[in-house]
């Protein structure tokens, strides 16, 4: 038929056909799959591009689900892995049966990927017999699930087109910060399984809703298991983006999570270009800017290494950086000043969202500025921040009435002596304008935009 012969040159057109794959929507794709087996095909790198783990005790044990990740595995480039911080994951002291004291376990992951039963059975998993049998008895199935690493192995090197890699954790209290839990066990597993899958395309990592102690368990220079070229596989990233449970900002912080931040963020120095940095919850230390906090400088024999305590951190630079944004942080106006200055060859665009200044100003942090740029033009394009009325419609109000408002309003409301800066962006002159002029200029902004202003 004319019409079927129509449909078949424009579904093997391959720009038309995506076009229209593009506008059906994820949750319709599986039934648009069951429709013939060329739809099917055509279909799936669509349909599991981006995928999500919520991680079990079944997740990479169960056969037929790794069967099916073998099949769809090199059309996804995007994995969100989630395992959430619960009474489940806690773990307790291991025990003596007999003695009833409680018994060190020093981990070392079992990578041995042999599929020969007798190969496996012939070497115990976690060290001895003795320590295997006390875990087998004490810990519950997801433990060993999370310590299983030659599962998470096999999982990753079927996701060998993998280019975005997004790992959640949230939920960690911070009375356990101190204490490893089975999520600690999955995230020592996901760094192995990637440094050993190959995946050549992996160049941006999400590390969203993580507690801090997850820098130590995801660092391959002090990480378990490591190899000698693990930092090799972490050195592709160039888009990094990390949420992290806020470490609150007092006189003397605690300083061990905060020096395994900055030697994670060591890692990515030679080739992040676009970084993302957020306090969850209370501000926090600038993560850039660590080396110079006092607090993690001075010695303290309460620290479990005294004497490595004064050796001075070094100054993070990332040597390819263009895009960074930080935001809830506790900063000093020199410490911006410093990083911008050693960035200047390199960055273009920088974001401090709520930014609290410990000491000095925002002239003083943004000083660098007028020096590579030779002038002070640039602070013509920073934004005002000011709260403006948006008088919605205001139907049946006579326009004296709206005048003398919006007359009240501004003389009432002080405006800054300088500029409020969260986010220095670039602000058109005519939006300034009328903005921060007179009403009448604001009612002009009004009858001018794209909505319907009566």
């Amino acid at each position: 038929m004319a019409s079927s012969s129509t449909f078949l040159r424009f579904w093997l057109t391959e720009r038309p056909r995506d076009t229209l794959l593009s506008f059906v929507s994820k949750e319709d794709l599986p039934a648009f799959r069951l429709a013939c087996h060329d739809f099917s095909v055509r279909a799936a790198p669509l349909l599991f591009k981006e995928i999500n783990i919520d991680f079990c005790a079944s997740t990479f044990t169960k056969p037929a689900r790794m069967a099916a990740l073998d099949r769809i595995g090199h059309h996804t480039s995007t994995l969100t892995f989630t395992m959430a911080h619960t009474p489940e994951t806690f773990l307790p002291p291991l025990l003596d049966p007999t003695t009833g004291e409680e018994v060190t376990f020093i981990y070392e992951p079992y990578t041995q990927t042999s599929r020969d039963s007798a190969s496996r059975l012939s070497n115990p998993t976690y060290g001895s017999w003795e320590m295997t049998d006390l875990l087998v008895k004490q810990y519950s199935p997801l433990f060993h699930a999370a310590a299983n690493v030659p599962s998470f192995i096999r999982a990753f090197s079927s996701l060998r087109n993998l280019k975005h890699l997004n790992i959640s954790c949230p939920g960690q209290e911070a009375t356990q910060r101190y204490r490893r839990s089975i999520v600690d066990y999955v995230l020592i597993s996901i760094r192995i399984a990637v440094e050993r899958s190959n995946l050549a395309s992996l160049d941006t990592l999400s590390l969203v809703s993580i507690h801090p102690g997850a820098t130590l368990y995801l660092n391959p220079v002090m990480g378990f298991g490591a190899l000698p070229n693990s930092v090799k596989t972490w050195k592709r990233i160039e888009n990094l983006t990390i949420c992290m449970d806020s470490i609150p900002f007092t006189p003397y912080p605690p300083s061990d999570h905060l020096k395994l931040l900055h030697s994670y963020l060591q890692l990515f120095a030679s080739s992040v270009t676009d970084f993302v940095f957020r306090w969850q919850g209370v501000k926090g230390l600038s993560p850039l800017s660590l080396d110079k906090e006092v607090c993690l400088q001075k010695s303290s024999p309460d620290m479990a290494c005294p004497r490595r305590c004064y050796l001075a951190l070094l100054p993070l630079k990332f040597e390819k950086l263009r895009n960074m944004e930080v935001e809830n942080l506790v900063v000093d106006a020199s410490q911006i000043s410093s990083f911008i200055t050693a960035h200047r060859h390199t960055i273009r665009d920088f974001n401090f969202e709520d930014t609290h200044l410990r000491s000095g100003d925002w002239d003083q942090a943004l000083t660098p500025l007028t020096r590579i740029s030779g002038s002070e033009k640039w602070k013509e394009k920073a934004e005002e921040v000011m709260d403006v009325p948006l008088l919605l419609d205001p139907v049946g109000l006579e326009e004296k009435r709206v005048n003398e408002a919006l007359v009240d309003y501004f003389n009432c409301k002080p405006r800054p002596s300088r500029p409020s800066i969260g986010a220095w962006q670039k602000a058109g002159s005519r939006s300034r304008e009328l903005f921060g002029g007179t009403p009448e200029h604001f009612r002009r902004f009004l009858r001018t935009s794209v909505f319907s202003w009566r």
